[in-house]
């Protein structure tokens, strides 16, 4: 926080204003909507919605990151708690806020320790997989109280929910282009498409109280506690392990959802984020979260954007958008009551249905069918075994497929492109080989778990070449050479010179040069270390001439 406010000026203060407004409106529904999502008193939603953001102010990097509730985090909060406790009881209240605590420890400590690059073992796929996996979970898991019920549909609850679900659509496909035609400026329009929720909610609110939809059996939220969120304390001894793996899990994939949208916008802007600041932002935010009786927050990737639309120039406007909400709870809270469950529900299933991408499918099958096939068994999974388990299959399956693509690396037979010094694969490129000198290059780090296909497949190439006397590995796209590997080439060498054979090694990079200068494969290396390809073939196809 020092650091932004050191920089801060008067000319950003109407920005940060405007944003920190228009969030705020943004954040009542939406809070509200993600704390029954999440098996909570929808008031739980805006207690998550002020203390988290200003510690986020305090520590966090971005200056657009719109911290709170968000829909797939809800989703595994509901989903971790469900095996534990009843939703709506006082211990599942408890368990929510201390899962919000724990998920907070393991973030700021990765930030402390430096070790967010855990989170990189998440690929795009699998977090392709499982938000649209999640998507449809809440989606469906909302229909029943979009409808009034089920298998029984209550005709006024499904009216007014299909009627707001309907509108909530409309307006986030065609409002912004209505608005721009009736001579609003873009900006304005976007900003008051991103408003709808808001509206449809006061809308349904007003015909609840003049139709008395209520007295029809249309299920409202009841009694709002007005007051700001206490101190919470409480936790429950016997639940701290049951609850740890989900914490881990539930902090991994806020820092992916939350980096996700930071970085996208912060590319907008110029600016760089810090990322195992923004662990340290998003762990205060996540225990300031618990301490006010909540549940786990993470930035949420539509309310930035709304907030960086808006014109937000710095962590104040979050810190405005917390202060309203604190405003809107000190005020009475009577009007809520009337809220219609089935509004929110409608809500909830619009903003999640923006979730269901299929892009990134479409493109991972055109370029690679394993990280297709990650990414449709990671939403499978959410969908057949639930949220956890679906994300231990997708990063399992993307995680089977990095190791099955290392262990066999490419290996290319170079030639020598006329006229030049360059050496090119001879199965791409018109390119010279010369009698009895066989010039290997392999295209990865050598370790366990490849070393045994690598010697394999240089055994195939020598029967295939069998006037070979020279064999020359050209390691320039050698990183790291590993125990076993090294030993491997060892063994290489010496069954090569039984048969008379002599193996060269070129174009190693000095740090694996320098880890290999104390090794014995140097000295007993049956050929010579040559500096580039081509001395190597300059020396060697002489010798074979």
């Amino acid at each position: 926080m020092l650091s932004w406010l050191k920089h801060y000026r008067r000319a950003m203060l109407p920005g940060d204003i405007g944003a920190g407004i228009v969030v705020a409106m943004m954040m009542v529904p939406q809070g509200m909507a993600y704390a029954l999502v999440a098996g909570l008193p929808p008031v739980a939603g805006i207690y998550a919605s002020i203390v988290p953001p200003l510690l986020y102010a305090l520590f966090g990097t971005s200056s657009t990151q719109s911290i709170g509730p968000m829909a797939i985090i809800s989703l595994m909060t509901a989903s971790s708690l469900a095996p534990l406790a009843a939703p709506g009881s006082g211990l599942y209240g408890v368990l929510a806020a201390q899962l919000a605590l724990l998920s907070g420890v393991v973030l700021l400590a990765c930030g402390l320790l430096r070790i967010g690059f855990l989170a990189n073992f998440f690929s795009r796929p699998v977090m392709s997989g499982f938000t649209i996996g999640s998507a449809i979970v809440i989606a469906w898991g909302q229909l029943p109280v979009l409808l009034g019920g089920l298998p029984h549909v209550h005709l006024p609850s499904a009216s007014l929910g299909l009627g707001a679900l309907a509108l909530l659509l409309w307006a986030r496909r065609w409002m912004a282009g209505t608005l721009r035609r009736i001579g609003l400026p873009a900006a304005a329009a976007d900003i008051g498409a991103k408003l709808a929720p808001m509206a449809v909610v006061l809308g349904s609110l007003a015909l609840v109280s003049l139709m008395h939809l209520d007295a029809q059996g249309v299920a409202t939220t009841g009694a709002v506690s007005g007051g700001l969120p206490r101190l919470n304390l409480a936790t429950s001894s016997a639940h701290w392990q049951a609850l740890l793996q989900p914490a881990l899990l539930i902090g991994f994939m806020i820092f992916l959802i939350s980096m996700s949208g930071a970085q996208t916008l912060a590319l907008k802007r110029g600016e760089k984020l810090a990322s195992n600041a923004e662990l340290v932002g998003l762990g205060t935010a996540n225990i300031g979260s618990a301490l006010s009786g909540a549940f786990p927050v993470t930035g949420s990737i539509s309310r930035s954007a709304v907030n960086f639309a808006a014109g937000a120039n710095s962590q104040l406007a979050s810190v405005i958008t917390a202060l309203l909400l604190g405003v809107a709870l000190v005020a009475p809270t009577g009007w809520l009551a009337l809220l219609p469950l089935p509004v929110l529900a409608a809500t909830i299933i619009a903003a999640v249905l923006t979730l269901v991408d299929l892009s990134l499918l479409r493109s991972a099958w055109r370029y690679d069918r394993a990280d297709a096939a990650a990414l449709v068994a990671t939403a499978a999974g959410v969908l057949a075994l639930g949220v956890e388990a679906g994300v231990v299959v997708g990063v399992a399956l993307s995680m089977g497929a990095l190791i099955w693509r290392a262990s066999r690396p490419h290996i290319a037979v170079l030639g020598r492109i006329a006229g030049t010094e360059h050496f090119r694969n001879i199965d791409r490129y018109s390119a010279a080989t010369a009698p009895g000198l066989l010039m290997l290059r392999v295209d990865a780090g050598l370790f366990f778990g490849n070393v045994e296909a690598v010697n394999a497949r240089i055994e195939d190439e020598l029967a295939a070449h069998p006037l070979t006397r020279h064999l020359v590995l050209v390691l320039s796209a050698v990183n790291a050479i590993d125990t076993s590997a090294l030993f491997g080439l060892k063994e290489l060498n010496a069954s090569l010179l039984q048969r008379g054979v002599l193996m060269h090694l070129a174009e190693v990079k000095g740090p694996v040069m320098d880890r290999l200068k104390g090794t014995d494969l140097l000295p007993s290396l049956s050929g010579r270390l040559y500096l580039s390809a081509a001395m190597a073939w300059d020396d060697l196809a002489r010798d074979n001439d």
